[in-house]
């Protein structure tokens, strides 16, 4: 039997900070578009149809939420695929391994 702890894959869901300004993005936006849609809908109709304008405006929240939603976690996705595919940043540089069509020079 060997005493080595099991390996643990590396975490691959996005930071706190990343994820907290999707979440403020989403609810930015939700408010965001509520408000345009009522404003359009109440500038537009000329009886005063508070609920109509108000109904407007909980889609277009609706609406604009999910719209950012979408994006907000297809941008996550990328910041974490992103990440976990570059290359470990090593102490000395490899030698020999530079870029094409250059020498070391040391």
């Amino acid at each position: 039997m060997l005493d080595q702890p099991p390996a643990v894959p590396p975490d691959s869901s996005p930071s706190l900070l990343a994820r907290v300004l999707a979440f403020s993005a989403i609810i930015v936006a939700g408010v965001c578009g509520g408000l345009i849609g009522f404003a359009v809908m109440d500038l537009s109709c000329d009886d005063g149809c508070t609920t109509t304008a108000g109904l407007v405006g909980l889609g277009t929240a609706v609406g604009a939420a999910i719209g950012t939603g979408i994006v907000a976690v297809l941008t996550l996705r990328a910041a974490v695929e992103w990440r976990a595919q570059q290359p470990a940043v090593t102490a000395e540089p490899v030698p020999g391994e530079g870029r094409p069509g250059r020498r070391d020079r040391r």
